[in-house]
């Protein structure tokens, strides 16, 4: 039998909307299911409805600054204004508001928008003292830290600690993400090498947040406060400050963006160093050079290493300020392509024994103002300017250091 063309058409129409409905879950070329979705992280200024009972009944005062506000871009000073008796504001390196250049002192002031008083901690003293906790029965502390142990925050917390437990004081950590993740590196601080930029033994990357180091300082260096954390929800160990959804504020002035964050705890330490670490350009720390470095010559040394998460483009830059305002510089600029596998202190390091070896008697090392070599605090050592150790040999032991850290931190972790 001949079929006609209009019923073919029809034939055929009918077996392509049979075919639209049939359930595609089983064939080859399905795509997937969607992973489920992650718990949004939430911070601890976020989750404070559920511990108001830390604070019921007393006299608040809270460690802060512009990185202080919640996932709503809320400051943390009015949230708890809002919630509690807040009474009294302490401000730690640049200031209450985030504006105060690196090493530059802050005095007492009022806060112009609750009229609080704001007590300095990068003055005339790093620890609150007894007046200045006179009128408060409990400490907060809500900063956001960036994982590296040269930066201050962490000690002016560890002193506030100290201050809380000496004069009876509660102390509360509202808790961040370490926006550079979990990972451990770096050796650690050796006796005789503490400062204000490595008062403990711990590795230059840290992997903890700043609740999960209240916990081991408070116990592991005895200072025995009444310490309690507000933790985060939703934040894991293998999570950067990028996959947390959350608003980055800068930390300090030359910490703008995650990037500057994630690339510090290596190229942090040329601050010690005749070479910039491009404080004074709009990528201080990613950019590293000198004036006679060839930009080329070290981004190809730096390729060649196949260090994971990262490629090396040749840069020329002219700082706008610091000790090499003006001048043309060589070197490169980091770009991290891989956040979770960027290591940032094998980065840095191996960085700088090849600027090193490629500049020779050019490079060389810079004292503070009390002639104590810089590198040494940072690096909590004298091992890397006396050259004891080949780049592998220094690695290996930092990274034994590390590992060593790591499992006597795990008892103090929060989250998984």
């Amino acid at each position: 039998m001949r079929l006609s063309s209009s019923y073919i058409a029809k034939l055929t129409l009918v077996l392509f909307v049979v075919l639209l409905a049939l359930p595609v879950s089983g064939c080859a070329g399905a795509p997937p299911a969607p992973a489920p979705e992650r718990e949004p992280v939430r911070l601890g200024i976020d989750n404070i409805d559920n511990h108001l009972d830390l604070f019921k009944g007393k006299r608040v005062g809270l460690v802060t600054n512009a990185t202080g506000i919640n996932s709503n871009f809320a400051s943390s000073i009015d949230v708890l204004k809002a919630k509690v008796n807040l009474v009294a504001l302490y401000a730690p390196e640049h200031g209450i508001r985030g504006a105060v250049k690196a090493g530059d002192q802050i005095g007492y002031a009022t806060d112009a928008k609750t009229g609080l008083p704001v007590y300095s901690l990068y003055g005339a003293t790093k620890k609150p003292t007894a007046d200045m906790l006179a009128d408060v029965d409990v400490l907060a502390f809500d900063i956001q830290d960036i994982g590296a142990r040269p930066y201050t925050y962490i000690y002016t917390m560890a002193y506030a600690m100290q201050a809380a437990a000496e004069n009876g004081k509660a102390f509360v950590v509202l808790d961040r993400p370490n926006p550079v993740g979990g990972m451990v590196e770096g050796g650690l601080v050796k006796p005789g090498f503490e400062s204000f930029i490595g008062m403990y033994p711990i590795p230059l990357r840290h992997g903890m947040t700043v609740g999960e180091l209240a916990r081991y300082f408070n116990k592991e260096f005895a200072i025995n406060c009444d310490l309690a954390v507000v933790p985060l929800t939703g934040w894991t160990r293998d999570m950067v400050w990028d996959d947390t959804g959350l608003p980055w504020v800068m930390t300090s002035p030359n910490i703008p963006t995650t990037d500057s964050a994630l690339v510090y705890s290596g190229t942090g330490i040329f601050g010690g160093t005749n070479v910039s670490e491009g404080v004074g350009t709009t990528r201080p720390f990613e950019l590293v050079g000198a004036t006679w470095l060839k930009a080329e010559e070290l981004a190809d040394k730096m390729n060649a290493q196949n260090l994971p998460g990262v490629y090396f483009r040749p840069a020329y830059f002219s700082p706008r300020f610091g000790g090499n305002t003006g001048k043309t510089l060589g070197g490169v600029q980091i770009h991290i392509t891989d956040r979770h596998a960027y290591q940032a202190v094998r980065t840095g390091i191996t960085l700088l024994y090849a600027i090193q070896e490629l500049g020779g008697d050019n490079f060389a090392y810079d004292f503070n103002s009390r002639g104590i070599p810089y590198v040494d605090l940072t690096t909590g050592d004298n091992v890397l300017r006396l050259g004891r150790y080949t780049l592998d040999e220094l690695l290996a032991e930092w990274d034994k250091e590390a590992q060593q850290f790591k499992e006597k931190a795990k008892p103090y972790y929060l989250y998984k």
